[in-house]
């Protein structure tokens, strides 16, 4: 079974080169990037870390800007990216729903090949997860049978740059008005998986998954085992590279304790099933 990452950045080289600019333009990347130990990675830096680690293809995706012109000129640069590796690399779009233009782009990079939309930010976008102007985004992606990701933040706990305020019963709502949608929560969505223990929960949830992005930062290891036992066909590896590296948080999984047969289905079985 194939590795698949779900949960990877990268960005184009000019904008690496000129971090110290892009830091003015939006507040939440000064948030996220203005410690200089903040990576950014290009493709190029991404299909060497999965050859490194043994990851068989990455979903990548640009940031969530507030701007929707730099949304525009990431997505362009992620659909280069797909079209070099197009065997390693499978490309989402990310718009910024409160931006007027957010449903054309997205048409936009559909037709181009991109296969999802996400990570959406809500935090550092400008809205919240009851935004109609969310609903019209989702809609839309749904209407192309792609899966949407959405960032997620757990309600307690440490604080740290880019911690969500976005409720767990935002999320919540989002799935319930959008039940044909393929929601993935990032972050193990901020913990919303534990309620898949309620009956009417795990109804509401049934096309929601949760990708594993930043986890070693976040739980300890005994999540993967539990996360095996309440949700085995939702949980999506995502490294959220290069926050992470991919051999470490790979080789975590693999020693966690989980059955051969979740380990598949963790790292790459659910990932092909949501992304056919």
């Amino acid at each position: 079974m194939p590795v698949i990452d779900f949960h990877t950045h990268v960005f184009p080289p000019d904008i690496i080169a000129q971090r110290e600019a892009y830091l003015q333009r939006d507040d939440w990347f000064r948030r996220l990037y203005a410690d200089p130990r903040a990576r950014m990675v290009t493709a190029e830096d991404l299909v060497a870390s999965m050859d490194r680690g043994g990851v068989d293809a990455a979903v990548t995706f640009g940031f969530a800007w507030a701007d929707q012109g730099l949304c525009r000129a990431t997505n362009d640069y992620v659909v280069e990216a797909v079209s070099r590796w197009p065997d390693r690399l499978l490309g989402f779009a990310v718009v910024n729903p409160a931006a007027e233009s957010a449903a054309q782009e997205l048409e936009r990079c559909m037709q181009k090949g991109l296969c999802g939309l996400g990570e959406l930010m809500p935090d550092g976008q400008g809205y919240a997860l009851d935004d109609p102007r969310l609903d019209d985004v989702v809609r839309l992606a749904t209407r192309w049978k792609r899966p949407v990701l959405v960032h997620a933040g757990e309600p307690v706990g440490h604080t740290y740059p880019g911690k969500s305020k976005s409720t767990l019963q935002g999320f919540y709502g989002l799935a319930l008005r959008h039940p044909e949608a393929v929601l993935v929560a990032a972050h193990w969505g901020g913990g919303l998986l534990f309620y898949e223990l309620m009956p009417e929960v795990r109804q509401a949830l049934k096309n929601v998954f949760y990708d594993t992005a930043a986890s070693l930062y976040l739980y300890d290891d005994a999540i993967f085992s539990l996360a095996a036992r309440i949700v085995p066909d939702k949980v999506l590896f995502g490294t959220d590279y290069p926050l992470i590296d991919q051999e470490r948080f790979l080789s975590c999984v693999r020693r966690s304790g989980l059955t051969l047969s979740a380990q598949q289905s963790m790292l790459g079985g659910n990932a092909a099933r949501v992304l056919q």
